[in-house]
């Protein structure tokens, strides 16, 4: 088997108990609730952590180190890649699918329960960082398996479309996390939020797990993943089979996936500690605007995967990575201070083209894998790029901006915007036009 893999099986009919609502909810509900449980940490790590789980001397230096516990979670990934990959091509996607549910949702339960830095010293920022750990072990197992449920369940050119659902819960997930905060903080004072408040979210997430628990266990396997069992094509390894007989193309995945990444965390993370720490304006007034923005990658995803299904998910994430390079080059003039419309503006041109990428590459992952190793070598792909893409990210573009100005995350959003289309150019256009 080369590393230009075969293309998925596609499934004809849906077995017994997948029917295509639930196949599509059970994809949707479960990325939902990991990117809600994942954007929760991520709004707190900036409005809240900095000040209640580490020393409070020098805020700057407490806000780096918070970010830095946010970037654990993406070198936790490619481990739960690793071990739940291994299950997904062994065992199944639904077992597999229900394990990493519950390892995110527990982690993020306990952050809610932990103790601060003035009640247990330096324990507290260290189990911080172990739950956060938990998170990115969990989110390293879910999507590839969230994927894969999708798309190896998708009739004759739908592939893109189905695809999609599970990228749906990046926005649905953020839009339910920003609101939850928004919420807590117009309902009650600083005191009540840092007090108590902003445990809520976290413990709250509980309920959104025992959703997704109970939808999963009523789904059957894959079409794809049966055949591979009924073959006698399991691997006893997967993860080393990806390392040893597929490199090519998860560097190629890796790397087609370092543009998102970037682009979602630099409009995310960043432009939230950046906006309210250096353009004055409250988080309140910022995650409005975030929200609006949202909206924009939500409307974006479908309709790049409808497009991705016509003309082939190589050629719009192509078009897509272009409009990422262009937007970098403009990422100073409507990023600045004084100009709400601009800042609007800037958010939603920015989480907007993040849609367009977002909607067709988890399919493109997909299909670079022949099935019996796709799901650890998807999500290896998808999480070793989310390391070099998406950890550093909001750290790399603070410093940044304060030692070269904003134009300097604009070229660092063009960079890797360029580094993304050479490795479409190097998938073969045959896999997906």
């Amino acid at each position: 088997m080369t590393d230009a893999a075969v293309t998925i099986p596609r499934a004809q009919d849906l077995p017994a108990g997948n029917s295509k609502g639930r196949v599509l909810f059970a994809s949707l509900i479960g990325t939902t609730i990991e990117f809600f449980d994942f954007y929760i940490y991520a709004t707190a790590a900036v409005l809240v952590f900095p000040a209640l789980f580490f020393p409070a001397a020098d805020p700057a230096s407490s806000t780096l180190q918070s970010l830095a516990t946010f970037a654990l979670a993406f070198f936790a990934r490619p481990i739960g890649s690793a071990v739940f990959g291994h299950f997904g091509d062994r065992v199944g996607r639904k077992a597999t699918l229900v394990a990493a549910l519950l390892t995110m949702g527990l982690s993020t339960v306990v952050i809610g329960l932990l103790p601060t830095y003035a009640q247990w010293g330096v324990a507290a920022p260290a189990l911080l960082a172990l739950c956060r750990f938990g998170q990115g072990l969990g989110l390293g197992g879910e999507w590839g398996g969230a994927v894969l449920l999708a798309t190896e369940n998708a009739p004759p050119g739908q592939r893109a479309w189905y695809g999609m659902f599970p990228q749906l819960g990046a926005p649905i997930g953020f839009f339910l996390a920003t609101g939850t905060f928004l919420l807590l903080t117009a309902v009650m004072d600083d005191d009540a939020f840092f007090s108590w408040g902003w445990r809520v979210p976290f413990i709250g997430s509980a309920v959104l797990v025992f959703l997704g628990l109970w939808i999963r266990l009523r789904i059957s396997e894959t079409p794809a993943f049966q055949r591979v069992i009924d073959r006698q094509e399991r691997v006893r390894m997967p993860m080393l089979d990806v390392l040893t007989r597929h490199p090519g193309a998860l560097l190629k995945g890796t790397v087609a996936a370092l543009a998102t990444f970037v682009l979602f965390y630099l409009m995310t993370v960043f432009a939230l500690s950046w906006g309210t720490s250096q353009l004055g304006y409250t988080r309140e007034q910022f995650l409005w605007m975030q929200m609006a923005g949202v909206v924009c990658f939500a409307i974006t995803i479908p309709l790049a995967a409808a497009y991705a299904d016509r003309v082939g998910r190589r050629r719009m994430m192509m078009l897509a990575t272009l409009a990422v390079l262009v937007f970098g080059l403009a990422f100073e003039p409507l990023f600045v201070a004084g100009s709400t419309v601009g800042v609007a503006l800037f958010l939603a041109l920015g989480l907007g083209v993040m849609g367009l990428t977002y909607g067709p590459l988890g399919t493109i992952l997909a299909e670079l894998f022949p099935a019996e190793v796709r799901y650890s070598g998807a999500s290896l792909a998808f999480n070793l790029s989310g390391i070099f893409g998406a950890s550093l990210a909001p750290y790399a573009a603070t410093w940044l901006a304060g030692r070269y100005g904003l134009a300097a995350v604009g070229w660092y959003a063009a960079g890797a915007a360029l580094l993304t289309l050479l490795a479409l150019l190097a998938i073969p256009r045959k896999l997906h036009d």
